[in-house]
């Protein structure tokens, strides 16, 4: 018969944090929440380390590249989707590594003999000011010059006129040669008094742009997640049946981490595609392994070389497995037996896994508590699918605007490599998700502010200034049913100032 577990599968909801003491002098402006994302070896410092403990999930409703490349301005890391084509992926990474690059590569240029009207088409179309004009019109050709919205009057000079004719010719142009470092482009700026500075190379083509908004930009986000060159870093979900000629394509466009993108990742699939890549990159990739439920799913994983795991199955807001096909746990007693696992793996061999809680979380307090419990980091998607930044169009329904949200298991999601089952017909049998709405909540930073003072403020009150520190010093208690009333304002009606009720949370899907 069966093996049956005694405890009962229990989630965040259920548990509280006990306050521990607070020290003079600590406050959240104060707390340190780096946390790890590769495996971490004896004494040896993290390959790779987030600003922030959070994640976007691999979803095509949540990580396109303009959602990662505002999670990674504020210390997070994006996981762009791979259901759809290995290009298609792969351009989306290059995109957040060229937003924000320091030395970006210039995507609106113009030639000479262009008009004013085409370049103020061009301009409008990209939303830049500054085109750079080339002897070819692309952004390798030779440099001639530059032409800005400075150099003419829209609606007093006759837009029939030549760029030639407006433009700062290259006799004229601060530039930069090529090969100059980022802090050596910066000065130039700085010296010049200049908004751009082009880099061009012996032959006098334009290899790069950079700019001083770039420079002002970074220090107002002093949390953004670069890599060495000054680049945005972002994640990139792969699957079990493609990655030989996914994975090449996402480490060539510059992918900083890469993690399967499964419901249950205990097979012998994912232990064949950590060996493949180990075998080809050795440990210059990052690789995310999972989901798992169970200690024996984590050591499975991690004895093949994973370098962080993905627990939790069933427990994000739109994912159905559990009811469809009666397998997956309650996240907190899941995530809590592969922490357990976790510091016993790391006590037998020095060799730090780190762990990444994936769904059940409904707000912030649950972010917090997951985190207590030994969650390195944590994954999400309806927080990030609610947000000005992810990728589908708001849409009004009844006065109230929402957006669409659709798990990777649906029928919408056409993610047929998904499932090895449907790969001869390539159609989902069943689905494992459902499509839905979620509310509208605004851009990416200001939520992201909200949830992490919240979660710095907690650590202060358990008197922990990093996060290791809140997992060793947490103190978890359960909940009856009676408390959580008590904890809250079932009595009382709260109203906005525009008479309405408030929810709390994030909202309903």
């Amino acid at each position: 018969m069966a093996t049956i577990i005694d405890d009962v599968s229990r989630t965040f909801s259920e548990y509280l944090l006990i306050p521990r003491l607070t020290r003079k002098g600590q406050t959240a402006e104060g707390v340190d929440l780096k946390t790890p994302v590769s495996a971490v070896r004896g004494n040896h410092a993290p390959g790779f380390l987030m600003n922030v403990p959070i994640v976007s999930a691999c979803m095509q409703s949540v990580s396109g590249s303009r959602l990662s490349i505002a999670l990674a301005r504020q210390g997070g890391l994006g996981f762009i989707f791979c259901s759809q084509s290995v290009a298609s992926q792969a351009e989306m990474v290059r995109q957040v590594k060229s937003h924000k690059a320091g030395f970006v590569q210039s995507d609106t240029n113009a030639t000479s003999d262009m008009t004013l009207d085409e370049v103020i088409r061009l301009m409008k179309e990209s939303g830049h000011s500054t085109v750079p004009v080339t002897d070819d019109g692309t952004s390798s050709g030779k440099l001639v010059g530059i032409i800005t919205d400075k150099d003419f009057w829209q609606y007093e000079d006759d837009l029939s006129r030549r760029v030639s004719q407006h433009m700062t010719p290259l006799t004229d142009v601060i530039f930069g040669p090529d090969g100059i470092s980022l802090r050596e482009a910066n000065q130039l700026l700085h010296q010049h008094k200049k908004e751009c500075l082009p880099i061009v190379d012996e032959q006098g083509n334009l290899t790069a742009l950079v700019f001083k908004k770039d420079y002002e930009d970074h220090r107002r986000h002093p949390q953004e997640l670069l890599d060495e060159s000054k680049r945005l870093c972002v994640g990139a979900g792969i699957n079990t049946h493609d990655y030989e000629e996914r994975v090449p394509a996402l480490m060539d466009a510059g992918a900083d981490v890469l993690c399967f993108d499964a419901s249950d990742g205990f097979t012998e699939f994912q232990a064949e595609g950590i060996a493949w890549m180990r075998s080809r990159y050795g440990d210059d990739v990052v690789i995310g392994a999972g989901n798992v439920v169970s200690a024996e799913g984590f050591d499975y994983l991690v004895e093949r070389g994973a370098d962080f795991i993905k627990v939790g199955i069933g427990g994000g807001s739109i994912c159905i497995t559990r009811e469809q096909k009666g397998i997956g746990r309650g996240q907190a007693s899941a995530l809590l037996e592969v922490a357990a696992r976790r510091d016993a793996y790391h006590e037998e061999t020095g060799r730090y896994i780190p762990i990444c809680s994936d769904g059940g979380l409904a707000n912030d307090t649950q972010i917090v508590v997951a985190l207590a419990m030994g969650a390195d980091f944590v994954m999400m998607g309806r927080y990030f699918a609610m947000t000005e930044e992810s990728p589908t169009p708001k849409t009004s329904i009844n006065g109230q605007i929402y957006k669409p949200y659709w798990g990777e298991g649906t029928r919408r999601a056409q993610n047929w490599q998904r499932y090895s089952d449907a790969m001869e017909t390539r159609k989902l049998i069943f689905e494992e998700g459902v499509d839905a709405y979620v509310p509208f909540v605004g851009p990416v930073s200001e939520v992201l502010e909200t949830t992490l003072y919240k979660l710095r403020s907690t650590m202060v009150n358990i008197g922990s200034d990093t996060l290791s520190e809140f997992r060793e010093r947490a103190i978890l208690t359960k909940v009856s049913e009676q408390s959580v009333v008590e904890a809250g304002t079932g009595s009382v009606f709260k109203f906005n100032s525009n008479a309405e009720v408030e929810s709390s949370g994030w909202g309903q899907a």
